[in-house]
């Protein structure tokens, strides 16, 4: 029997549509080598988002049908993760140590953003990737209680603050800096200097990721993040109810206008199943957040219940991904960490790094 062609396997390859990407390996240029040795197939794969927690099942919708070809004795298919650093808004130039940066926004307050931005800083890492977080909300600072995390951060140089570290994150926010009950009465350029101050002067470390999670709103602090940081990607936070998808939609209106791409919606609060009897019922609404994705071509990346063990974790310090890592509720979390991963994976690639610094100097 001859040995399977290469262009077979291929072929067998495209069959299995990579359900994160929303295409197939090829197509995802995915597959960095085919090698046939008579009977014998091995096929490398690179993902370029973390997927530690389907590596296995990808690599097996892989071998499964390059095994069923005519000539194939064996498969062994290797599954890992490469992530690169995205471009970003024309006019600025990524942070050093800082591959990309994904931030979490939402047009209205308490529809859960905060809890979702720890959630997917939380669930990248778990999937296999360095991730930071850094809370931008000057004003309302949550995610030092989130993550359970006291004291104040480091400086050893006396010009830069080193980062705090929880559940394998490094974290900066102003609450490190000031008591959790001291109000910070600035105004709008205090609050902008402090965001660029809090992101570029802390010893972020090979970051693969730092996620932001922005006040809500489309106000001063998410126009210093459009025009002085540079952005990968953003996610939109919303809850079905009519009135919280139109303060949504002005947060994906902002992103377009200034050339940053919105990787997806996620809905919170989707549902209530009640403890009791395990009735479902939608109090907030139904299908808004698919109506919204349908309506801008924007993917709905997950939707998450109204769960009370999901307040309680974040409000205890140890957010659902680490309290409850087997838990529906983590799962939908670490989904729609690689779906976000996997959109970003997509977009252009910046090779800025890739080119020598040129100084030209007067002697």
């Amino acid at each position: 029997m001859s040995e399977p062609t290469r262009e077979a396997i291929e072929t067998a390859i495209k069959s299995y549509r990579e359900p994160h990407l929303g295409r197939d390996l090829m197509a995802a240029h995915a597959v960095r080598d085919i090698t046939i040795d008579a009977g014998r197939v091995r096929i490398a794969i690179t993902l370029g988002f973390p997927a530690a927690g389907v590596r296995a099942e990808i690599a097996e919708a892989v071998r499964a049908p390059v095994a069923a070809l005519p000539g194939v004795d064996q498969v062994e298919v290797e599954v890992v993760s490469e992530i690169k650093a995205h471009a970003v808004q024309k006019s600025l130039k990524p942070i050093d140590n800082v591959k990309n940066i994904i931030a979490v926004a939402s047009g209205k307050g308490g529809v859960g953003k905060s809890t979702t931005a720890a959630n997917l800083a939380l669930a990248l890492a778990a999937e296999g990737a360095k991730v930071g977080l850094l809370d931008a909300d000057i004003y309302g600072p949550s995610q030092p209680r989130m993550l359970g995390i006291t004291g104040q951060p480091e400086s050893r140089d006396g010009n830069t603050l080193e980062p705090m570290q929880r559940y394998g994150l490094q974290a900066m926010s102003i609450g490190f800096l000031i008591d959790e009950e001291t109000p910070m009465i600035w105004r709008g350029p205090m609050v902008t200097q402090a965001l660029e101050q809090l992101l570029k002067d802390t010893n972020w470390s090979a970051l693969d990721y730092l996620v932001i999670d922005l006040p809500p709103g489309t106000g001063d602090t998410q126009l210093t993040l459009a025009q002085k940081v540079p952005v990968s990607g953003a996610l939109i936070v919303t809850t079905p109810q009519d009135i919280a998808l139109l303060d949504a939609r002005k947060g994906l209106k902002m992103f377009q206008k200034v050339e940053v791409p919105v990787l997806g919606i996620v809905e919170n609060m989707s549902i209530h199943i009640c403890s009791k009897c395990g009735h479902e019922e939608h109090i907030f609404g139904e299908g808004g957040g698919q109506a919204m994705s349908e309506q801008y071509g924007v993917e709905l990346l997950g939707a998450l219940p109204l769960d009370i063990a999901i307040r309680e974790q974040a409000d205890g310090g140890k957010p659902t991904v680490v309290a409850a890592p087997e838990s529906r509720s983590a799962e939908i979390y670490r989904e729609i960490a690689r779906k976000t991963a996997a959109k970003l994976s997509l977009q252009a690639k910046d090779y800025a790094a890739k080119f020598p610094r040129i100084v030209i100097e007067n002697n």
